[in-house]
């Protein structure tokens, strides 16, 4: 009893949950050229998944940087889906903007970040030896980064969507909040686990 109500206590205590989740998303920061706006070293942007944040990230990219072209790599998570895509509905937010069909390529089945990294190597037209942006959520980055270059990208970081900007107070609680915090974090911390693992067996076989 006394140890549920202190998991409670601790699971809604946000300092705790927000210093875990900052220190997952500082992990890659991105480069300095980057930051500056000078890509012109790089030749394209390599965008995961579909929210509206990561998609307006990219059409600005694009609009700014005249040379570079994107990558849109996102099936449909849910396996036994059958619906549209996260690149269909990519593809049409991309035609509202306005952004010319030949500058961004599209990879429609995969399901997870390393069918990103392989089946977007896979698409024609894409040399993943050639320098490129990844963007995605700054929480995802040390799982997506690490394994786009283990799949042989040529890649660096570009993360956004932060979630832990600003510090809390020593006094904030809030048991809702904090459990979202929290699942942000496991579904991370999972994700890394299980991809070290699986990178461990591989090497064995």
């Amino acid at each position: 009893m006394l140890l549920a109500l202190g998991l409670t206590a601790l699971v809604g205590w946000l300092p705790l949950p927000d210093a875990v989740l900052r220190n997952l998303e500082n992990r890659h920061p991105a480069p300095m050229a980057v930051v500056a706006g000078q890509l012109q070293a790089y030749t394209g942007v390599v965008v995961l998944g579909g929210s509206k944040e990561r998609l307006k990230a990219a059409v600005t990219l694009l609009r700014q940087h005249p040379h570079l072209r994107l990558l849109f790599t996102g099936g449909d998570g849910k396996w036994w889906a059958s619906g549209p895509t996260e690149a269909d509905e990519a593809e049409a937010f991309f035609k509202r903007m306005g952004v010319p069909a030949d500058r961004v390529l599209y990879e429609r089945a995969s399901r997870t970040t390393y069918e990103n990294a392989v089946l977007g190597a896979a698409v024609p037209g894409v040399d993943i030896t050639q320098p490129w942006l990844l963007v995605t959520s700054a929480r995802h980055m040390p799982r997506a980064l690490a394994v786009f270059r283990a799949v042989g990208w040529n890649i660096a970081p570009s993360p956004m969507d932060y979630r832990s900007v600003g510090f809390s107070r020593w006094t904030d609680y809030s048991l809702a909040r904090g459990a979202v915090r929290w699942q942000l974090v496991l579904h991370e911390w999972m994700g890394l686990a299980a991809y070290s693992v699986a990178a461990r067996l591989s090497l064995r076989a």
